[in-house]
């Protein structure tokens, strides 16, 4: 580049842009999107802190990314220069699929379709209007690339991607509990038969990655609080889209209206061009502006779970490690019904239950360590400590909700 490009990043201090490409791709309106998608949905509401963005947390990874690979070629791993920009390519652009609040929203305004799906569709775009030279990236991201240990690298049990949001999710939060030796793994990281590997002396390192994913979700992600406004806005979305889709006029921005229309299936993407570039016009404050005019609608579900969310005012949880019996649930709902004063066809809006569920370490997906005498092992095995083992173990907590009063 004529002048290197520095980014003074909160977690990393500053990081640099290596190629002109790469920056070409930060400049875009489909990279710049990602700076109005909060990486941590609203989690802002139990963390006040919690407001960084998927745009931060994909220039995070992006260095991180940088870094391993500038090891691993200290150490001997042989890494073309086209190699080393595809990779970076491949974990800056591995989140551009996100739709507004990242997984709050993945399944209401998208009908079965998974944010790496749309990643892939955004990066053949790109790809088309670079001339194709975000080609080895995208194989590297679907993982078509012959050497996979750099797919590996952008999604795996220790990837990067995991490595920048543990730290940049634990700073913004404040959970310190949820800090990693992320420097630490990465110089205990090398390559070993075309698979990442790690090398004995960074097992303990490895432990606390793992001890402190599964802190993080069941103190961040999955908090409680957490899961009561997600499912709030999800009923709100889908209120929206019920009226919608009955003809009844829901206002909303150009790109929402799209949506509330209509859920988009995969095929619907495939078959109307349009369609993506109006999912690139969506992001967080498309779904603000909905519940800030909502909350003046004549409808009742649109304008009490708006003036409850404007006013946080949310829905009580209940958590339990057994699920909840029918009459329980049935109990619940019609408690529910009364104290709010709501029709049946409503109250689903207002009362719902699930389930949740957590595990550290997914046995089947492997994370390697290279014993000292050059054995490659699971990290289960090489562990001392039984914690591994029974991180893999899934565990499951049931939840209902239901909001505590209204004012319809």
């Amino acid at each position: 580049m004529k002048s290197q490009k520095i980014i003074n990043d909160p977690v990393y201090g500053f990081i640099t842009i290596p190629s002109e490409l790469i920056f070409t791709l930060i400049s875009h309106p489909y990279f710049q999107r990602l700076r109005r998608i909060k990486q941590l949905g609203l989690t802002d509401f139990v963390y006040p802190g919690a407001l960084h963005t998927r745009f931060h947390h994909a220039l995070g990874a992006m260095h991180l990314m940088r870094v391993t690979l500038d090891h691993l070629r200290a150490k001997g791993t042989e890494i073309t220069p086209e190699e080393y920009e595809a990779a970076i390519i491949a974990i800056l652009l591995h989140d551009v699929g996100h739709g507004p609040f990242s997984h709050a929203l993945e399944f209401s305004i998208l009908q079965g379709i998974t944010h790496e799906e749309l990643s892939l569709m955004i990066m053949e775009e790109l790809n088309t209007q670079h001339s194709g030279q975000l080609s080895l990236a995208i194989r590297m991201f679907t993982d078509t690339y012959e050497r996979r240990f750099f797919h590996q690298l952008v999604s795996s049990q220790l990837d990067i991607d995991r490595l920048d949001y543990l730290q940049r999710d634990c700073f913004f939060t404040g959970v310190s509990e949820g800090t990693i030796g992320a420097d630490r793994i990465i110089k205990m990281m090398a390559i070993v038969d075309d698979q990442v590997v790690v090398e004995e002396k960074g097992i303990y390192s490895i432990e606390n990655f793992l001890s402190a994913r599964r802190l993080m979700y069941w103190q961040v992600y999955l908090h409680k609080t957490t899961v009561s406004a997600e499912k709030m806005l999800i009923n709100l979305v889908r209120r929206a889209q019920h009226l919608g889709m009955e003809g009844a006029a829901v206002p909303a921005t150009d790109a929402l209206a799209v949506f509330l229309a209509q859920p988009a299936r995969l095929q619907d993407f495939k078959s109307d061009p349009s369609l993506l570039k109006s999912f690139l016009s969506l992001d967080d404050y498309d779904i603000w502006a909905g519940v800030k005019t909502w909350k003046g609608s004549a409808d009742p579900v649109l304008r009490g779970i708006s003036q409850m969310l404007l006013e946080r005012n949310l829905f009580k949880v209940t958590l339990s490690s057994q699920s909840f019996s029918v009459e329980e649930l049935e109990a619940l709902r019609v408690k529910t019904k009364k104290r709010c004063g709501l029709r049946e066809e409503h109250v689903d809006y207002f009362f719902t239950h699930g389930a949740i569920s957590n595990f550290a370490y997914v046995a089947k997906e492997r994370i390697l360590i290279q014993t000292k005498k050059g054995e490659i092992i699971d990290v289960a095995q090489a562990a001392d400590l039984p914690n591994i083992k029974a991180m893999s173990k899934i565990v499951k907590k049931y939840y209902a909700c239901k909001a505590k009063s209204l004012n319809l």
